[in-house]
């Protein structure tokens, strides 16, 4: 059993700063990959971010240039930086890590608010 814990998330003004970190804990699996997702009011679940183990990352065009994806060595944590943030950026923001086998966890998701 893997386990995602979101934290980070919170009300911010537009144009300013969040950090958004995962840790990981339980079995231990090896991911293929980690990522950010997220989901604002009556819209789908999107990818914001994804960084494979060997180190290639991956944006939305929505968040290129404004948020930056990191991961520890031990892969037990991911984060993403969120600059120059927008209000169309409020959304429930959600940890996820993928297996080999394709098999996806997920965090319960943090809530970022952009006021204008």
């Amino acid at each position: 059993q893997v386990l995602l814990v979101e934290s980070g998330g919170g009300l911010v003004q537009a144009g300013g700063s969040l950090r958004l970190s995962c840790a990981a804990s339980g079995s231990l699996i090896t991911f293929r990959s980690m990522g950010w997702y997220r989901q604002a009011p009556g819209k789908q679940r999107e990818l914001v971010a994804s960084i494979t183990r060997g180190g290639y990352s991956n944006y939305s065009d929505s968040v290129k240039g404004r948020f930056t994806i990191s991961r520890d060595s031990t892969w037990n944590t991911a984060a993403l930086q969120m600059n120059s943030l927008k209000p169309e950026d409020t959304a429930v923001y959600y940890c996820n890590a993928r297996t080999w086998g394709n098999m996806d966890y997920w965090g319960k998701g943090t809530l970022v608010t952009v006021s204008s």
